[in-house]
């Protein structure tokens, strides 16, 4: 697309958020010291719904998370579905307050049951206190994408995606937000344009008319934006001529899946989109970060359609807003997102750190007594498979994680840890869902060659494609008994590594085991890195003592390129 009539930026880079930041929507609050907010799914995550903040388009900081108390939304410890959990949330600010509005979706239930979509109102006048964040408030909508709109007068309606298979399509209603009530029954105003799955609608209006936003072809590499307008709220809404406004479907480009879009403006009143799309080419065999959030120009003349600049790794768009690289706050840069931590005594968990479900119970401590400078990790009796790949259970899974943020990267973690009983396990995980990770650690399991238990290293892999094969072997004698440092790396643009070694000799890290990313290329959400405790099912009870958590980003592939680094790569040859 051209861009006319305005100064054109240097360039900038997608993804703006790296990693699993799927579904994005964005704000711009001229009070707020001109700073961009955006909000994105977090599915089985918690804590859930990740907030970041801006000032400059592409230096992003985690503000905190609206789900962050296991009491605001308690059924998302019993969700059952890798595809379960917080689905697109909606970030509007109307009169001062902040409301986001979403969906916890039960996704094994059928489509057709009321029960299987939760809608959720939370608020906030504190977008930067975490605690600020209300509790839900449920309002009843069978579907999912929600997102709220207020009228000229104040009233405030919200949009959504009906769920019933045999009549998709895009339905509104009065609701008041403080409450979750709302006005009689729910009314269709549009269907989409006949590609699959009508979902993600926004509201916008501008100029006399409504403008109506949605998603469509599914979130696969179908996946597009396309609009309709209407001078009534309720339609009839007409669709534009020139659908769909955003798709890379049927391009060779690098960035995939390109949809589930929001816009918003800036302080010169230029518009922008985010939108969300994978990085896999358009084989869309190995993209492991998942869905990240892109962004892109749009040229909005009054009276006009929205034209969307169409969305690469490097981009040109409007003239950036100030670089401002300093923005207040405690939470890390997501595009600056290495890890070098120590877990002193007095500190807290650091607040890029996320479970699979809410952590039950006392199962994670910083420097407990005796061992300080130490994140300690009680086994759960559920491994990360847990009892079928889709659901919780009792006493839920011990792992603490973050994001991969970086198509190359190296994780080490020093542990100290000794099994106690047969098949007590500790380690490092690449994880995207309990169906769909991999797994090195060790554990205490009989030897042929022993009279008793001995440590072991196990790997295990699962997914539903075919994944390497499992296998134990026996930790070396003269590693037994001390600190361990476990590595996972990234050896190209497609595998991972594990590797360990004793955590007193780093030259001594031996490879054990790689992992094709393919494998955890899958779904809606996108891999996490970190470590797990469990007793398989046993009665075990040891605890595992994890120190000197480093992540170190050192790559991004953002475009379709060649040349000797990309082949050094493939071929493993870097390291």
């Amino acid at each position: 697309m051209a861009i006319q009539g305005q100064e054109v930026s240097k360039p900038f880079y997608n993804p703006i958020l790296p990693g699993f930041h799927p579904d994005p929507s964005c704000i711009f609050v001229r009070e707020h010291n001109e700073t961009f907010y955006c909000a994105s799914s977090s599915f089985n995550v918690f804590p859930g719904i990740p907030i970041h903040a801006s000032q400059d388009l592409t230096t992003w900081r985690l503000v905190g998370n609206v789900l962050n108390r296991p009491g605001q939304l308690p059924d998302l410890a019993i969700s059952n579905g890798s595809t379960s959990g917080i689905w697109a949330p909606a970030l509007r600010q109307h009169n001062g307050t902040f409301y986001l509005v979403t969906t916890l979706v039960h996704d094994k239930r059928a489509p057709e049951d009321p029960s299987r979509w939760d809608n959720i109102i939370f608020e906030t006048n504190d977008i930067w206190n975490n605690d600020a964040w209300s509790d839900a408030v449920h309002f009843n909508f069978t579907g999912y994408d929600t997102s709220p709109f207020w009228d000229d007068e104040g009233n405030s309606y919200i949009v959504g995606s009906h769920a019933y298979r045999v009549q998709p399509g895009i339905h509104l209603n009065k609701v008041d937000l403080k409450t979750g009530k709302y006005d009689g029954e729910w009314t269709n105003i549009w269907n989409g344009t006949g590609g699959l799955a009508p979902e993600g609608p926004h509201i916008y209006k501008k100029d006399g008319y409504y403008y109506l936003m949605i998603a469509e072809g599914g979130t696969g590499l179908g996946h597009m934006e396309t609009i309709a307008r209407s001078k009534n709220l309720y339609g009839p809404y007409d669709p534009n001529p020139a659908n769909p406004i955003l798709t890379n479907a049927n391009t060779t480009n690098y960035f995939q899946t390109v949809g589930h879009a929001d816009i918003f403006q800036d302080h010169r009143g230029q518009w922008w989109a985010v939108a969300l799309a994978t990085r896999s080419g358009p084989d869309y065999v190995t993209y492991p970060m998942g869905r990240e959030t892109v962004l892109t120009n749009v040229t909005w003349e009054n009276g006009s359609w929205p034209l969307v600049n169409q969305v690469r790794g490097p981009m040109r768009g409007w003239q950036l807003p100030r670089i401002i690289q300093n923005l207040a706050g405690n939470g890390p840069y997501v595009n600056e997102g290495d890890d070098n931590l120590q877990f002193a005594p007095g500190s807290k968990m650091p607040p890029h750190f996320i479970h699979w479900r809410p952590p039950v119970g006392d199962s994670y401590a910083i420097s407990p007594e005796g061992h300080p400078n130490t994140l300690r990790l009680k086994p759960s009796k559920l491994n990360l498979t847990a009892l079928d790949g889709n659901a919780g259970g009792p006493g839920g899974q011990t792992f603490i994680g973050r994001r991969q943020v970086d198509t190359l990267f190296t994780y080490t973690v020093r542990l100290d840890y000794m099994p106690k009983m047969v098949e007590e396990e500790a380690g490092v995980t690449v994880f995207l869902t309990q169906n769909h990770h991999a797994r090195f650690g060790m554990t205490l399991l009989s030897s042929t060659n022993s009279s008793t238990p001995i440590p072991h290293f196990r790997f295990h892999a699962i997914s539903y494609i075919p994944v390497p094969d499992s296998f134990t072997t026996p930790v070396p004698s003269n590693w037994v008994g001390q600190p361990l440092t476990l590595e996972i790396k990234t050896v190209n643009t497609t595998h991972y590594s594990f590797s360990a070694g004793p955590a007193n000799n780093s030259t001594l890290l031996q490879r054990f085991a790689y992992v094709p990313g393919s494998i955890l290329s899958w779904g809606f959400t996108g891999t996490l890195v970190g470590v797990y405790a469990t007793s398989n099912g046993g009665n075990g009870t040891a605890e595992a003592y994890v120190s000197n958590w480093n992540y170190l980003g050192w790559g991004q592939v953002r475009d379709n390129w060649d040349g000797p680094l990309k082949q050094g790569l493939e071929q493993g040859e870097i390291n």
